[in-house]
């Protein structure tokens, strides 16, 4: 018999297998965070990231849409043109001002707040300040039908036409007698946008802000308009603004 040689086989011994690479000590081997909703099962599991609730968006502009204004103006039905002057633009009336019908116009042109391009703006603007002026006992029948586009147009969150709407409510105001308490039941309509913005201002430092003088510093204006509302509300003018408005202080009481 031929004796097999020691060490001629090519077979590794059972449980002979090579070397691995060992961690260092004290490392700590890192998981990926994952992303999850709160009040969530995965959001109480480790290494996990909630995520925050997303922003309410009280500031956040709404996008316009077509107005009746624009309507009427694209097809020629309101009596009025653009009259180029060395003072600027204005309106040019086709008919007096005090002969027009203010129960179909005057909503119209409010509705046009909402306008943001020129001239549809120009015009709703102007045209409003026009028609109060010359308004007289005319207006007072009319605020019902106001009251819907005036909240349509603080409700777009546009500082611009804030500003604009906020100096059309204190004409409208100042504009005739009792219009201002006319306005008083349609104050929760009104106001819960002033309220956002009502300490909206620029804090400037030692600066100038020259939107104070242009007056198109929102918080100012706001608080001018609720102090004319106030003034020209009647006694339950002021007990209306705070309901709606907390941090309101009376311009007439204090």
């Amino acid at each position: 018999m031929v004796e097999e040689k020691e060490g001629s086989g090519s077979s590794k011994p059972a449980g002979d297998s090579s070397p691995q690479l060992q961690e260092p000590l004290g490392h700590v081997k890192k998981s990926k965070q994952q992303v999850s909703e709160g009040f969530t099962i995965k959001a109480m599991m480790k290494n996990t990231l909630v995520r925050g609730p997303p922003s309410a968006g009280a500031f956040k502009e709404r996008p316009s849409k077509p107005t009746i204004f624009r309507k009427f103006y694209e097809r020629g039905d309101l009596p009025v043109a653009l009259d180029h002057d060395s003072k600027g633009n204005r309106i040019a009336w086709k008919v007096e001002i005090e002969t027009l019908d203010y129960n179909s116009y005057l909503p119209i042109f409010f509705h046009g707040l909402c306008e943001m391009t020129f001239p549809h703006e120009f015009f709703a603007c102007q045209g409003i300040h026009d028609m109060l002026e010359h308004g007289g006992n005319k207006i007072l029948p009319v605020i019902p039908q106001l009251i819907i586009p005036i909240k349509n147009a603080l409700n777009l969150r546009n500082r611009q036409i804030i500003c604009i709407t906020l100096k059309v409510l204190q004409h409208l105001v100042a504009s005739a007698d009792m219009v201002g308490r006319a306005l008083v039941p349609y104050y929760r309509q009104i106001l819960p946008v002033l309220s956002i913005f009502k300490n909206m201002n620029v804090n400037s430092g030692d600066g100038i802000e020259y939107s104070q003088q242009k007056r198109e510093n929102i918080g100012d204006l706001i608080q001018e308009t609720l102090e004319a509302l106030e003034r020209c509300g009647g006694e339950n003018a002021f007990i209306n603004i705070k309901y709606m408005i907390p941090t309101y202080q009376s311009c007439i009481l204090n």
